[in-house]
């Protein structure tokens, strides 16, 4: 999901994108005004790279609070597209000039530890008042090395829910309670099946449970997705084929052999991709055709998607539409499954300001910053305190929380995978996946890549 390729450092400022530097050039105005320039004085300027411009404003007051009582460093933010962004960093890695301060995703973190590209922080975290039990059960252990140390500072955590157009579900005879009551199973479906396929409308408003219904023209599909998930299938098929008993691995962090020759994760995945051969969802020709999913349920080309709670305030903001949030569906084992996956802050193993360094992350990882954070209610920030302001304001603007929040209440997250290898997993799983998805391999397949993905971990049986 993530782009890994090396570039050369050579063309870094060349290919970088223009909202990136409008966003720099802007942020270096408002966040260092008060302050002189690098090199004056005493004063240091560290670098902070993130990827999402709808938080910048939340980090910019950050960086401002931050500096008022920091007066002797500057930061200095940087805003990068989600691709744009690991190809950058990746080649300022290999050129050694990263920046001092970047948001790092658990499926990235375990390649720049293993090469001793990020600090451990545990020495410093020690040394600090900071809390650890402060923040939400289990984020800490996903910045935990193979050697014990701590490579990052919890920022947030996010799981999924089934975003849904709620004029279409109304239409369809459904009230909103009915979405949270809905159970699923991969040999008929269940109630969940029942009713994608009646959100499900063909361009002669026949729907895909009704007589006639045609699914080589569908106008309105029940459900959309955007690919095939890959190895991962965070929005796509995850919270199925977790709630269906099946687990990426034998251990998390740090596996040592993945489970994707698991027959519970086939028949789930010949139960989902049985949902496009029914119509019921897009061929993948047409799902990866570049028409963005949050898009398509904006214009009313999907009823429903499964999607990440960092999009529930873009979903809540799509214009004469009204999307609201409900749980993922309650499977086979009796409980509904999301992925819990958090991003956090990492400091580069390179910085010439490592002190200065750790107290920006510290602050980014402090109730002072967390808490502007949740009143921005763009993502749901890690401290625990913080999350329940970010839930209320969240609910302030029509987003029900609870939806992405109960499976913390419940207990049914499961932790990202976090493995130094994941992107050479990746090119296991991807083509596997995307044949699998395009009907041109079955399910049997996932065996053999299996296989291939446990030697690329170093097992061969």
């Amino acid at each position: 999901m993530s782009n890994h390729h090396e570039t050369s450092p050579a063309g870094h400022v060349a290919r970088r994108t223009t909202a990136a530097l409008a966003a720099s050039a802007a942020l270096a105005l408002t966040a260092g005004c008060a302050a002189a320039g690098p090199g004056t004085g005493d004063q240091v300027t560290i670098t902070y790279w993130m990827w999402d411009a709808n938080q910048l404003p939340g980090y910019q007051q950050c960086a401002s609070d931050f500096e008022a009582a920091n007066p002797d460093v500057r930061v200095n933010i940087e805003q990068y597209g989600w691709d744009d962004y690991w190809t950058q960093l990746t080649a300022r890695m290999v050129a050694e000039s990263a920046p001092d301060v970047f948001v790092d995703h658990a499926q990235q973190f375990g390649k720049f530890a293993s090469f001793d590209q990020i600090l451990d922080v545990s020495g410093q975290v020690e040394s600090s008042d900071l809390d650890l039990d402060q923040y939400q059960d289990g984020l800490v252990d996903l910045w935990r090395g193979e050697d014990g140390g701590l490579y990052g500072l919890p920022k947030d955590w996010d799981t999924v829910g089934l975003f849904y157009n709620a004029d279409l579900v109304a239409e369809a005879g459904y009230a909103p309670e009915d979405l949270w009551d809905l159970a699923w199973n991969p040999e008929d479906g269940g109630t969940f099946e029942q009713l994608v396929a009646h959100l499900t409308v063909d361009e002669n408003g026949v729907r895909g449970d009704e007589p006639g219904f045609d699914k080589t023209r569908v106008a309105v599909y029940g459900m959309g997705y955007n690919e095939s998930g890959g190895g991962y299938g965070q929005v796509q098929w995850s919270a199925f084929a977790l709630s269906n008993g099946w687990t990426y691995a034998d251990t998390n962090p740090w596996p040592t052999a993945f489970h994707y020759d698991d027959p519970a994760l086939a028949e789930t995945i010949d139960w989902y991709r049985g949902l496009i051969d029914k119509g019921y969802m897009p061929p993948l020709s047409v799902a990866t055709s570049g028409i963005g999913t949050i898009e398509s349920l904006g214009s009313g080309g999907y009823a429903m998607l499964v999607e990440g709670s960092w999009n529930a305030r873009a979903m809540s903001e799509l214009q004469g539409v009204d999307i609201q949030v409900a749980p993922t569906p309650v499977g086979p084992t009796g409980e509904r499954a999301s992925v819990f996956n958090g991003l956090s802050d990492a400091i580069y193993a390179g910085t010439e300001h490592p002190d200065e360094a750790w107290r920006w992350v510290e602050h980014l990882a402090s109730p002072a910053c967390q808490d502007v954070m949740a009143g921005e209610a763009r993502v749901f920030p890690a401290i625990k305190g913080s999350s329940e302001k970010a839930i209320a304001a969240f609910e302030a603007i029509g987003v029900d929380a609870r939806a992405f929040s109960i499976h913390l209440e419940d207990g049914t997250t499961t932790p990202s995978p976090v493995t130094d290898r994941w992107a050479q997993i990746q090119t296991v799983m991807q083509p596997t996946m995307d044949a699998i998805f395009a009907f041109q391999q079955s399910t049997s397949s996932l065996s053999a890549a299996n296989g291939r993905v446990n030697t690329v971990l170093g097992r061969t049986s």
